[in-house]
């Protein structure tokens, strides 16, 4: 295996932040794969911070977005795997804030709305058990599930 010099992991880095975005530890996680020493992975993630490269704020942003949006994850789910990227609370308790309570809420009346024409159940309380157990798993606060379940429509 050939060892690469600070320079070429610096770049093949770079590349690599430049094709999507990663957090902090995302790129650190990738430098110790690649087997770089552990000073050489600080000086390297310095430079790659200080070049814009990362930026915690920023994937955390585009993160929350697109965990909303395409995988229908609730603040709870994004929060916990924010948590395990290392992300600190100070950055992502405050983008989970940003996110629009009515598309919030859309979303996750979608979900129960699907989820409901697929559960078999045998009385309304076994429907509702179901639908809001549905709806914690996919990370959604139960306060915001009972609002959500209140609303006028076919629950």
């Amino acid at each position: 295996m050939k060892v690469l010099t600070e320079g070429e992991v610096l770049n093949k880095a770079a590349a690599y932040c430049s094709m999507a975005e990663h957090c902090y530890e995302d790129v650190r996680v990738k430098l110790t794969a690649w087997g770089v020493e552990l000073d050489v992975q600080e000086r390297i993630l310095k430079r790659l911070v200080d070049e814009n490269f990362i930026d915690n704020e920023r994937y955390c942003r585009f993160f929350v977005n697109d965990k909303l949006k395409f995988n229908k994850w609730g603040k709870m789910k994004i929060s916990q795997a924010l948590y395990l990227k290392k992300i600190p609370v100070s950055i992502s308790g405050k983008q989970l804030d940003l996110i629009d309570e009515k598309e919030y809420m859309e979303i996750l009346h979608s979900l129960l709305v699907s989820k409901k024409k697929s559960i078999r159940a045998s009385d309304q309380y076994q429907l509702a058990t179901k639908l809001i157990r549905f709806a914690l798993s996919r990370g959604f606060e139960i306060d915001t599930i009972h609002k959500c379940m209140k609303l006028p429509d076919e629950y």
